[in-house]
């Protein structure tokens, strides 16, 4: 015998059952606040029951809204982007929203309106810029967004007058790190830092070095060095470190690609982690827990970055007309203890240092 397809509930079919006009229930679906709870509460019953599935086409044409945003982005092969889009990619999906993803061929952006208008003509609701700043782009980009424009969110920039801004505590983040290894004793941390274009980079080495200005520590040239955040960048930053500050006897890796790049020359070479060398990275990826030795490590919130961008975006365009008050977001990381530096169980990791707008080494500040 055949199968025969189940009958589609609609929305007349709840507002019969329930002795509701077809708007009560609508509204209920629309969770308009002007329908009494006890209604409010047997429409919702009726709906489980019957397993109503209210079609997005329909409920997009009603409220106007495409239910669809737009992301910008660029860098997919770093951890860090990949991350905070799978962030955002996850509290769209829990909200009942799709994505249009344009990715970047570089993180400069020349000319940002032909990307806008594209995402505009595909009707999104609003716009996620997610790409790092690095450089002027986020500058250029907001310079040159159309007077008609979505609502719009920027992630890892420096505040901003107009627009919301979400960002992690990278300063705060690498100063607590720093601060963790002078309560070990250790006096002579060097630092590999990322590429100080990125805005990311430049935070990271400010709290090394404040951290080191703070404990009446001098702040050298010859105390720190640069990779572009792969492994190999990390070892051979580290051959080089080493090699002008031999009596070091601490490190801050400014991600844990390039602590693993420091880890393994280190045992390349004999020095032994962490008796002779403790190190630290930043980001706490799956794999740091397995490092050799596990390294220790400063854990910053990518996937809730990417949500937390969703959920501020949602409100926006909620908002619709009414202007929000312009915030910039700061999300806090956390200090995670593993065998690359010294177990000392006296020792625990400093309270989180305020930010501080000081000089970094291009001139930039942090914010």
């Amino acid at each position: 015998m055949p199968n025969r397809r189940r009958q589609k509930v609609t929305i007349k079919d709840i507002a019969r059952r329930c002795n509701v006009s077809t708007q009560t229930v609508s509204r209920v679906l629309n969770k308009r606040p002007d329908v009494a709870p006890e209604t409010r509460a047997a429409v919702e019953q009726v709906i489980a029951e019957l397993g109503y599935q209210p079609s997005a086409l329909a409920r997009s044409l009603v409220q106007r809204r495409s239910r669809m945003l737009g992301v910008i982005t660029a860098g997919l092969r770093y951890i860090g982007v990949s991350q905070t889009l799978n962030g955002i990619t996850e509290q769209c999906e829990a909200s009942g929203y799709a994505l249009l993803l344009k990715e970047l061929p570089r993180f400069d952006v020349p000319d940002i309106v032909p990307i806008i208008e594209a995402l505009i003509a595909h009707h999104v609701d609003g716009i996620i810029f997610a790409a790092p700043e690095i450089g002027t782009n986020v500058a250029t980009v907001q310079a040159q967004l159309p007077a008609v424009c979505p609502p719009i969110v920027f992630l890892k920039s420096r505040p901003h007058a107009h627009y919301l801004t979400i960002s992690i505590d990278n300063y705060g983040g690498a100063r607590q790190a720093v601060e963790y290894l002078l309560a070990l004793g250790r006096r002579r941390i060097g630092l590999i830092s990322g590429p100080l274009d990125w805005l990311e980079a430049r935070e990271r080495w400010q709290g090394w070095a404040d951290a080191l200005t703070a404990a009446g520590l001098a702040v050298e040239s010859a105390h720190w060095t640069m990779g572009n955040w792969s492994s190999a960048s990390g070892a051979a930053a580290f051959a080089a470190l080493i090699e002008q500050y031999p009596d070091m006897d601490a490190l801050f890796a400014s991600n844990d690609q390039m602590a693993l790049g420091a880890l393994h020359y280190a045992a390349a070479h004999h020095i032994r982690v962490p008796d002779e060398l403790a190190v630290i990275g930043f980001d706490d990826l799956a794999e740091a827990a397995y490092f050799v030795p596990a390294l220790t490590t400063v854990r910053h919130p990518l996937r809730e970055l990417g949500m937390t961008a969703v959920r501020c975006l949602l409100e926006q365009i909620e908002a619709g007309e009414t202007a929000l008050p312009t915030r910039h977001v700061v999300l806090q990381t956390e200090l995670v203890i593993r065998e690359s530096t010294p177990r000392a169980p006296e020792v625990q990791p400093p309270a989180r240092a305020a930010m501080a707008a000081v000089s970094a080494p291009n001139g930039a500040t942090t914010d």
